[in-house]
Order: structure tokens, then C-alpha cells, then sequence
């Protein structure tokens, strides 16, 4: 695991009740590198925030930390 996904996954785990159920992937697309964040369907909503904004910051942080554009997908565990 990258350290941009070490610390996403650092970030989430520091956010949501069960923390055990986050897992962060990273992906190689045609679009550049992805981050997957999975977390808890009682969870989704917590990481998510209000109008986004919990989800802006990781984005944001999860940016400055990188030296390439990577992006990150939130979504629960239950998604297939």
C-alpha cells in the first residue's frame, strides 16, 4: 500500500465507528491512480459529511500528498 493510502485509510479509520471495516484500494485506470475507500453502511454517511465536505477534505489532503492527480471513490461495503 502506497502512502497516500496508508494515510487515507489513517484518516477514515480516525473517523468512523468501525473502524475495522475500512479497507482503501488502489487502483491503476485509464485516468490515473484510484484510491477505493470502503467503509460500513452506517459508516458511509459519516465519511461522506454534510454536502460533501468530509469527502472534499480527504480528497484535498489526499491531493496535497500525492505527486501525481489521484482520485478517491467513497462508497460502502455492501456495493458490489
Amino acid at each position: 500500500m502506497s502512502s497516500r493510502a496508508e494515510a487515507l485509510d489513517h484518516l477514515v479509520r480516525g473517523i468512523v465507528d468501525e473502524p475495522d471495516a475500512v479497507r482503501v484500494t488502489e487502483k491503476s485506470t485509464r485516468r490515473g491512480p484510484l484510491l477505493e475507500v470502503r467503509v460500513g453502511a452506517a459508516d458511509l454517511g459519516r465519511v461522506i459529511g454534510r454536502s460533501g465536505r468530509t469527502a472534499r477534505a480527504l480528497r484535498t489532503v489526499t491531493a496535497a500528498l500525492s505527486e501525481d492527480d489521484v482520485r478517491v471513490d467513497i462508497v460502502d461495503v455492501d456495493r458490489r
